[in-house]
């Protein structure tokens, strides 16, 4: 039987208008690649021009740089897909009816994440320990530090992602699982800011990933805490989720204007 290259190309054609307007899905074409190359490629300068000399545990500040980055990503996306189930469901509406206010429906988000967080990050830690004899408690008491550090760095890329999602919609879900990924090349976790290209630099030392990373490298190297690095990454990260509560609380109201909170699932 022969195919209808009229029928073909009418759902292909199909298919490209969604990305024809859609600039979140034209984004994560390219995005996975590029990415992987970025992170990978700045990996291998930083070893190969022999910065790793000063370093005296690589492997394991490799092994706690994905540790300690996966607390940010899980409380990132335990957030925003905590959200996506209310909109996969059909609820995000039920929930406004009620008297639940939006600032409540944002802690009960951070409670969940914080269960996420920990529970997904139990085995890993687990494994890291029984695999690669690396112990991440050995971080001591500035352990938690860093690691409140970085859930308050995923929870504001978190409510960015959901003020995306109330502007743009289901077009914008993508960003749920990728936006955090992706600022992991500038956030300098397997290596310092040094690495990167000059121009870059500025805009790593902007996020507080930057600073926390150098913190635990510091902490590897000279078993105590850098509190300059710490104070820092603190700063930035009230900086940002006050920024980050603004454009949410901006976007809760057009989307509660537009009717956006109902039809967003559609």
């Amino acid at each position: 039987m022969r195919a209808s290259f009229r029928r073909v190309w009418g759902l292909i054609y199909r298919h490209l208008c969604l990305y024809r307007r859609s600039w979140p899905r034209l984004l994560e074409l390219a995005y996975w690649p590029t990415l992987e190359l970025l992170i990978w490629g700045f990996t291998a300068q930083f070893v190969v021009h022999g910065h790793t000399s000063g370093l005296l545990k690589a492997g394991g500040a490799l092994i706690g740089g994905v540790l300690l980055w996966e607390v940010a990503l899980r409380s990132q996306m335990g957030v925003t897909i905590s959200f996506l189930e209310e909109i996969w469901s059909r609820n995000l509406g039920h929930v406004f009816v009620s008297p639940l206010r939006p600032r409540e429906l944002i802690f009960a988000l951070l409670g969940v994440s914080v269960l996420r967080t920990l529970i997904g990050l139990t085995p890993a830690a687990l494994i890291a320990f029984l695999l690669y004899d690396f112990n991440i408690f050995a971080f001591g008491p500035p352990l938690l530090l860093l690691l409140l550090n970085l859930l308050f760095m995923g929870w504001w890329m978190s409510l960015g992602v959901i003020a995306l999602l109330f502007r743009y919609g289901a077009s914008a879900e993508a960003l749920a699982w990728t936006l955090a990924f992706g600022v992991t090349p500038i956030a300098c976790v397997f290596y310092p800011v040094s690495v990167l290209p000059s121009w870059l630099q500025p805009i790593a030392k902007a996020l507080p990933a930057e600073h926390i990373f150098a913190g635990m490298r510091y902490i590897l190297n000279f078993s105590q805490m850098n509190w300059s690095q710490f104070f820092w990454g603190l700063a930035l990260n009230v900086f940002w989720m006050t920024v980050a509560i603004g454009i949410f609380a901006l976007q809760f109201r057009a989307a509660r204007t537009n009717g956006a909170l109902i039809s967003i699932g559609e």
